[in-house]
């Protein structure tokens, strides 16, 4: 399993302990020192450390407020659940089968908390370089970055940003609908935008069914990619 991991990150671990403790959840009952909590700790760090040096670096006329909310887009939980998935984390970590059954390998808090460790793990074995080489693949390439047209992590926020720029402007959400058993239901939102429907969206959660239709609202308004 840690093999086909490698593989896939492109990364050799010469101490695969390292990587053994990076994947391995609380809900496995190990020692406390040998899940990953303390490895989440020191990833989060070094992933700030190069997200920041990759902003500095690519976006060298914009402002210090403006790299603050685009790294914090680049490094929130809904962003590093997607960075996760890429590499099929969640398939790879060792967890009890009580977290397993109730649907943990694709929660996003564990997933974004196992990538972070992960770096960390990186981190440990070679260095910053290695991490940083493990890290930016994952970003927006410069073209991107520099069209400013990217949102990924909080899109009521920068939603609702847009549309009070004109002080006269509306929005708000609506459920529209749930459905499914009480333990995996799947909840409908609308955003409304001065009295018209500009987007909608479903998930897991209320919060996560108004984030998806503000995120449909931002690609219809041009500011976010399919």
């Amino acid at each position: 399993m840690n093999n086909n991991l490698e593989k896939i990150i492109g990364y050799t671990f010469k101490n695969k302990k390292l990587l053994n403790q990076a994947l391995t959840h609380s809900s496995s009952r190990p020692h406390p020192l040998n899940c990953n909590e303390r490895m989440e700790f020191l990833g989060d760090s070094v992933l700030s450390v190069v997200v920041s040096k990759y902003l500095y670096d690519s976006l060298n006329e914009q402002s210090e407020g403006y790299l603050t909310k685009l790294r914090a887009n680049l490094v929130c939980e809904e962003a590093l659940y997607k960075y996760a998935k890429r590499i099929d984390l969640g398939g790879k970590l060792i967890m009890g089968k009580g977290e397993e059954l109730t649907g943990g390998r694709d929660r996003k808090s564990i997933l974004a908390d196992a990538f972070e460790a992960l770096i960390a793990a990186i981190y440990l074995d070679s260095g910053l370089t290695a991490a940083t080489e493990f890290i930016v693949p994952f970003l927006p390439s410069n073209d991107v970055l520099k069209v400013g047209k990217l949102v990924i992590g909080d899109y009521k926020t920068t939603l609702q940003e847009i549309v009070q720029q004109i002080p006269e402007n509306t929005i708000s959400y609506e459920l529209i609908g749930e459905e499914g058993f009480a333990h995996e239901k799947i909840f409908y939102a609308n955003v409304v935008i001065n009295g018209k429907v500009e987007g909608s969206g479903s998930g897991k959660s209320k919060k996560e069914s108004q984030q998806q239709a503000a995120r449909a609202a931002l690609i219809k308004l041009g500011s976010e990619s399919e």
